[in-house]
């Protein structure tokens, strides 16, 4: 196996890809090197900018090289790391074409020595028609097929390009056949109008169609990913391995990158930065430096701010903490923050990549957090593997005590020591609830397990969130089975939003529904008329 698995949260994953170069952690960036002209030295990438793994292009390498006798691409770019070549597919995607073959370009990555190679595919592109991206799908497989004896005797690992652009259904016909052959690293071809173009729910769509049809323990390429503010997004959903020659471009262009987005040097009055050049150098020293100086410093920067943010990403997964992360880098752009909602739709992927307990509490913010994995697998599990107690006839939803645990709290025991004292034995035909945001129902048996007792939750509630969770206790009573419900509800919001779906949830269910409120539960008056309607009721 190439690719080894250390730790993950959500489907991001942490990880050992072993070449014959050397072995790179994932998931890593991987600056894109123009063997012709380099802004920052790869030389110094490794050890000032802890890249252990580059890129180049192994066309522009063969038509400029192709005379240099027993040509090393590590002696070529001095550079003693693992090193990718891409095939020259990129400059089909521009130029419309190339002037090599593939059998010429496989045999010259060969001949090279490149730690990792990719087959030349054909990339989908962005506005063309359907029958030109089934085409360029039909002939990537073709040629994938046709490339495993080419690669059979190779010490490289080879990559295995998805294509389909925007049609799901074909990036998943191409990630299922691709899939099925044997490369070692799999990448999703073609995305790169789609970030220029900051159509990142687009982005998440076809990197989740791919992921769901590749096998897990391939690592997946986002090919030209060069933006700090979406490595932790891609991350989450699956991708191990990035690369752009962003850092470069940008830096020409006088653009100053950050992980919350881009800003034009020309704006930036102080630098928000801690990197080596941001401590050495005012915005002020950086605007008036000679051009070539100005695009060098703007460029040894923006690499930092891509490593630096790589890092934070393995730092989220290995602390559990990668959901947190990416609903911050969300708020850059409100392009982020709408892939951001739209990963509502494959929250069940989030949740089955994810382990169950990583060790410290869950942050509620709003209604993006609801398609945390902590929230759908507990929907699920409380759906599917929990029942009510034997004997207990009536539900009693009580609106959550003011502390955590719910059922250690001051509050519910002396609620608790009431019911017994005034029902006695009656107290066991009882099954007591309580609602909370966001969860929905919480078994008082349950409420001390995690994350129950171990979250926090921004408030006033929204809306959605106010929502979901009425939503959510309807969805429980009306499969619940018990022959009565008691809501037992305070004054607030939340308490108005499940009194109403339960009106309906009971009434479909065909159950009894009896509310008891109180400006405050937790009062001993409050207690009594609870108990009374309890005794009037049977």
């Amino acid at each position: 196996m190439a690719f080894e698995l250390r730790d993950r949260d959500l489907l991001g994953r942490i990880g050992r890809l072993k070449t014959k170069g050397g072995t790179v952690e994932t998931p890593a960036f991987m600056p894109v090197i123009n063997p012709l002209t380099q802004t920052i030295p790869p030389s110094r990438m490794r050890k000032e900018f802890h890249a252990d793994i580059v890129i180049t292009n192994s066309y522009i390498t063969k038509k400029n090289f192709s005379d240099v006798p027993d040509l090393d691409i590590h002696r070529l770019l001095d550079y003693d790391g693992v090193v990718m070549t891409d095939s020259g597919a990129y400059q089909i995607l521009v130029y419309g074409g190339v002037e090599v073959t593939q059998p010429e370009i496989i045999e010259y990555q060969k001949k090279i020595r490149s730690d990792i190679a990719v087959i030349l595919d054909i990339p989908t592109g962005w506005d063309v028609p359907r029958e030109k991206v089934e085409y360029t799908v039909d002939e990537t497989l073709r040629r994938a097929e046709a490339a495993i004896p080419l690669i059979a005797d190779s010490d490289a690992l080879w990559v295995g390009p998805v294509q389909g652009g925007r049609h799901l259904d074909l990036v998943a016909k191409s990630a299922r056949s691709v899939g099925a052959m044997p490369f070692q690293v799999h990448a999703l071809g073609s995305p790169t109008e789609v970030m220029e173009r900051y159509m990142f729910p687009v982005l998440v769509d076809m990197i989740v169609a791919a992921k769901r049809n590749l096998p897990p323990d391939r690592p997946l390429h986002l090919f030209g990913a060069g933006h700090p503010m979406m490595f932790s997004l891609a991350a989450a959903l699956g991708c191990d391995l990035f690369d752009s020659a962003s850092y470069a471009l940008y830096a020409k262009d006088g653009r100053y990158l950050t992980p919350h987005g881009t800003l034009r040097l020309e704006d930036i009055s102080y630098l928000p930065c801690s990197c080596p050049i941001c401590r050495k150098h005012t915005a002020e020293e950086i605007k008036t430096a000679t051009k070539a100086e100005r695009e060098k410093l703007l460029a040894e920067h923006n690499l930092h701010a891509c490593m630096t943010e790589i890092d934070a990403v393995k730092q989220a997964i290995y602390e559990g903490s990668l959901w947190d992360l990416v609903e911050r880098r969300s708020r850059g752009h409100p392009a982020m923050t709408s892939a951001l909602k739209r990963l509502w739709m494959y929250r069940g992927d989030l949740e089955a990549g994810s382990p169950a307990f990583k060790g410290h509490g869950v942050f509620y913010y709003d209604q993006h957090s609801l398609a945390r994995p902590e929230v759908t697998r507990y929907e699920r599990l409380l759906a599917s593997n929990y029942g009510r107690p034997e004997g207990a006839e009536a539900l009693i939803l009580v609106t959550q005590p003011p502390r955590r645990p719910f059922n250690g709290s001051e509050e519910y025991r002396r609620l608790y020591q009431h019911l017994a004292n005034e029902l006695g034995e009656g107290i066991d035909r009882l099954h007591l609830c309580f609602y909370a945001a966001p969860y929905g129902v919480v078994p008082a048996d349950l409420s001390e397990t995690y994350p129950l007792s171990q979250y926090e939750i921004s408030e006033p509630l929204d809306l959605e969130t106010l929502r979901y969770t009425a939503g959510a206790v309807a969805s429980y009573v009306r499969g619940s089975g018990h022959r009565a419900v008691y809501l037992y509800r305070g004054r607030g919001q939340l308490d108005d939003e499940v009194e109403g779906a339960l009106m309906d949830a009971c009434d479909e269910a065909k159950m009894n529904l009896t509310t008891i409120w109180s400006n405050d539960p937790w009062t001993g008056d409050a207690f009594a008329a609870l108990t009374n309607t309890l005794k009037t009721r049977g």
